[in-house]
């Protein structure tokens, strides 16, 4: 009985002894998972940092796009009012060297006909002074 007493206890210790070894291992096992849960929190807590940056940048971007938008637009309506305004002075320019041609062909016709009337007043003025002349020569 005591024989069979001391195997009982033997193999209790055995037990013992393999439950104390997976006890220290299962000890190690949580150290290390409260490690790399402290690891993963610490890596949480700048992802998150690192996301509310990237959030900010974000609508930073956005908002300057929104801007950059915004003046695109302003520049479309510009240019398209400069072109409008250079087609009406582009006209206006046609229109004034049509002008400036008419005007000028009257003026060299009115030129023409100031030095045929001169011409035509010293004539006459030439022929009076004949007759003029031999009525009291």
């Amino acid at each position: 009985l005591v024989s069979v007493c001391v195997c009982g206890i033997k193999r209790m210790a055995g037990d013992v002894t393999q439950v104390a070894r997976k006890l220290v291992m299962m000890e190690q096992d949580l150290e290390r998972a409260e490690e790399r849960a402290e690891h993963s929190d610490s890596k949480i807590v700048e992802l998150e940092e690192e996301l509310r940056v990237v959030g900010n940048n974000l609508k930073s971007l956005e908002v300057s796009e929104e801007k950059a938008t915004q003046r695109e637009e302003t520049f479309e309506e510009q240019v398209k009012a400069l072109s409008n305004q250079l087609k009406e002075a582009e006209a206006r320019a046609e229109f004034a060297e049509r002008s400036v041609q008419k005007l000028q062909k009257e003026v060299d016709r009115l030129e023409d006909e100031l030095v045929h009337e001169k011409e035509k007043y010293k004539y006459i003025c030439d022929d009076l002074d004949q007759t003029f002349s031999e009525l009291v020569g």
